[in-house]
């Protein structure tokens, strides 16, 4: 399993054409004819909303970006919202608003309060050290250390909110989501129990606010 991880994490490569990071603002701000402002649902700086799950794009690496809106495009990523809009762009539009989101500032930890949540207990080992009985690597692995992804295709993961990370561990678990390379994604998500998925995504959405594994 580990072989496989190295050779995932090693193997891929893409080089996007020129993009203009201006032009992506202005779309993501305004949308274009067929295209609705990406704030509407991303956040004015590309946060996410953590109580609907859209998912941050902030700091994303280019060129994951540029492949998950091609994905949603030919239909090889589902997502009822997103696969009209992505049709709808051009592989201009595509490449502008993938410079523009990698370009803003992505996740920093706020700071600590409260009480760590009990149900977030397995997410700090899961994240950094996997659970090799059951043979599920760490998510660092691949998306790097602290979870803050590692260019061009493992996109960060810390600072996601937990309902977006959440429904897309479900969704390779289930194969309507399938566009992960080699199938890395489905073969961890495929290992892993409702309350794996549950402690990660809480772990991931703030690792200041639930703590270090022991």
């Amino acid at each position: 399993m580990l072989g496989i991880l190295l050779i995932a994490c090693a193997s891929l490569g893409l080089n996007p054409a020129h993009a203009d990071s201006r032009a992506g603002a202005t779309l993501a701000q305004q949308g274009g004819s067929g295209i609705s402002a990406c704030v509407s649902c991303h956040g004015a700086r590309g946060e996410g909303q953590a109580a609907t799950g859209f998912p941050r794009l902030a700091g994303q690496p280019q060129a994951y970006l540029l492949r998950q809106m091609q994905a949603f495009a030919d239909g090889t990523r589902k997502n009822p919202m997103m696969e009209p809009i992505a049709r709808a762009l051009s592989a201009q539009q595509m490449r502008d608003l993938a410079d523009h989101y990698a370009g803003l500032p992505g996740w920093s930890a706020p700071v600590k309060t409260g009480s760590p949540d009990p149900a977030a207990a397995p997410g700090p080992r899961l994240a950094t050290a996997g659970n090799w009985d059951k043979e599920i690597p760490a998510c660092f692995a691949c998306h790097g250390p602290g979870g803050a992804g590692i260019a061009p295709h493992f996109p960060a993961i810390t600072g996601q909110p937990r309902a977006y990370t959440r429904t897309q561990l479900k969704a390779w678990q289930a194969g309507t989501r399938s566009n992960d390379s080699q199938g890395l994604m489905k073969s961890v998500a495929d290992r892993m129990t409702d309350a794996d998925i549950e402690a990660v995504s809480l772990y991931l959405e703030n690792p200041a606010a639930t703590g270090r594994s022991e």
